[in-house]
């Protein structure tokens, strides 16, 4: 499947619109968040976490997922495709885990804005659970910067390209050292690296998905 070009440049469109909001709204949310945990003024931690359970459900959460349905209709409408390169399913990836661990987050968002709804919150109240929102949104801004920095760098190549290269170079006598550059394979295991402390500073963080 291939797109026209005009539809294309429509879907391109659609995608960097939703990206760029989903982005946008994600650094507010952050700025809600460290503002409801700093604030000793009650009536701005509540609308401040009013504000996150609003943004979230209404902005955040629908970019996601424009941002992810225009992406993937992008890859499969272009030569791009989504497993022809390491950088499309590296995005591809982050995008998905991020739309999880979103859907899970919402859930303590949606909590606390209940809360700060009924009752003005001291600065001991639910402390971890606003320190868990704190730490998700900053992870969750470094893992679309990271998705945009891959957008427009492309690293790695076509995947089974090194593979393919190195036989060649075999073929022609030639050393068979062909391969990814060591800046790409360092870049890889960053990824990789912020990946896993995302999924372990969730879960280490929320206690469990806990509201106690």
């Amino acid at each position: 499947m291939s797109f026209s070009p005009p539809l294309r440049k429509l879907v391109l469109t659609a995608h960097i619109t939703f990206s760029v909001g989903w982005l946008g709204a994600v650094a507010a949310f952050l700025a809600l968040a460290i503002a409801g945990l700093v604030s000793s003024d009650p009536q701005l931690v509540r609308a401040a976490y009013l504000a996150m359970g609003l943004s979230g459900w209404f902005v955040i959460v629908p970019s996601n997922l424009g941002a992810l349905a225009t992406g993937v209709a992008q890859a499969l409408g272009t030569p791009w495709g989504l497993f022809k390169h390491y950088w499309v399913l590296v995005k591809l990836v982050l995008t998905v885990g991020a739309t999880l661990l979103l859907l899970l987050h919402m859930q303590p968002v949606t909590y606390l804005a209940d809360v700060a709804a009924k009752t003005d919150l001291s600065a001991t109240d639910l402390r971890g659970l606003r320190l868990q929102l704190l730490a998700d949104a900053a992870a969750a801004l470094v893992v679309l910067l990271t998705a945009t920095a891959i957008s427009v760098y492309k690293p790695w190549g076509r995947i089974g390209q090194w593979r393919q290269a190195r036989r060649d170079r075999v073929e022609r006598g030639l050393p068979a050292s062909a391969g990814p550059t060591p800046w790409s394979r360092y870049l890889l295991l960053i990824l990789l690296a912020l990946g896993l402390l995302f999924v372990l500073g969730k879960h280490l963080l929320s206690g469990g998905m806990g509201h106690h």
